[in-house]
């Protein structure tokens, strides 16, 4: 079976190669707290779209995964990040496997996505693929 482009085998395709990424940019503002929360509450979308083969969704796996590592977050921040966004718990169902209540989840999660933000604000400063506040 062939695929035919804009119509017809001879027709030009004009392709956007920067248009993933500014679309990532605008879903996640990765320099504060609550855009690291809204990717990573997005963590299993990824991971289901790294399993169709999208070499993106695996790149920002990578690098969720070299944040966390880079972050120097406690060991309940981590646990926390892990049983809610990795592992689909509640806060409720992490705070009973936690020891704590969901308010501890809620601060533990949140102390981690300031220095998660911190990294990729960092990361974005340097040029290394995300953007500041929109900005490519």
């Amino acid at each position: 079976m062939r695929y035919r482009c804009g119509g017809g085998l001879m027709g030009t395709v004009k392709v956007d190669l920067h248009r993933k990424d500014r679309e990532f940019n605008a879903a996640y503002a990765l320099d504060n707290a609550e855009g690291v929360k809204f990717l990573l509450a997005d963590y299993q979308k990824f991971v289901s779209r790294k399993r169709c083969g999208d070499y993106a969704a695996v790149e920002v796996l990578i690098d969720i995964h070299k944040a966390i590592e880079l972050a120097g977050l406690t060991d309940r921040q981590r646990q926390a990040i892990e049983l809610v966004y990795f592992g689909e718990l509640t806060q409720t169902e992490a705070g009973e496997r936690m020891g704590i209540t969901q308010q501890g989840v809620v601060a533990h999660l949140n102390a981690a996505a300031d220095s998660l933000a911190e990294i990729y604000y960092y990361w974005a400063s340097h040029g290394e693929g995300y953007a500041i506040r929109g900005t490519n």
